[in-house]
């Protein structure tokens, strides 16, 4: 049975890191864009890096433009947006792509440790993935990825402790974050 820290994964530089450098650390996975209707949620992100990272909290943003193509350019391109924009510190791995039959295989492996994103709270955030719901190439299947910005909580121990939907702000789960630290 595979195990978080049996993969490897690829850096925006083309370079193979192991998900074994990251035992030991409280990890925030997510799938990111930078043309989406949650982009801002990297001023979060960041927030929580610079917070909780001397603590043990590692953000791994994986850039993918499954959802409506809203990752366009290259990998350093994605990075120089979000450090200029959002004044990010956190780097940026290779863009992936999370569903189908050429999803990144730790993807695969997180979508399986996980149900479906949990139900987003309140009316807005309802009626925002119903909408996305409707979108062309948005993946139905039990489990699957339905947008940018999916978010997954893994703990120090390498288990994955929570699956937070592209609504799910990041400071609605920092005392669970808090928790694992």
């Amino acid at each position: 049975m595979a195990k978080i820290y049996d993969f490897k994964v690829k850096k925006r530089d083309g370079k193979i890191i192991d998900m074994s450098d990251f035992e030991g650390r409280v990890l925030l996975i997510v799938n990111t864009a930078t043309g989406c209707g949650f982009t801002p949620q990297y001023e979060g992100l960041e927030y929580l890096y610079g917070k909780y990272h001397d603590k043990g909290l590692e953000i791994l943003d994986f850039p993918c433009n499954q959802f409506g193509h809203q990752a366009p350019g290259t990998d350093d391109e994605i990075h120089e947006f979000c450090t200029a924009k959002y004044k990010t510190t956190f780097d940026q791995l290779a863009k992936v792509e999370v569903n189908g039959d050429k999803a990144e295989p730790l993807w695969v492996y997180l979508k399986g440790e996980t149900g479906e994103d949990p139900e987003p709270k309140g009316m807005k955030n309802k009626l925002a993935m119903k909408a996305i719901s409707k979108l062309p190439g948005v993946s139905k299947e039990p489990g699957f990825i339905k947008w940018n910005f999916t978010k997954f909580l893994v703990g120090r121990d390498g288990k994955v402790v929570g699956r937070f939907g592209p609504t799910d702000e990041p400071k609605d789960f920092e005392d669970k974050i808090k928790e694992l630290l």
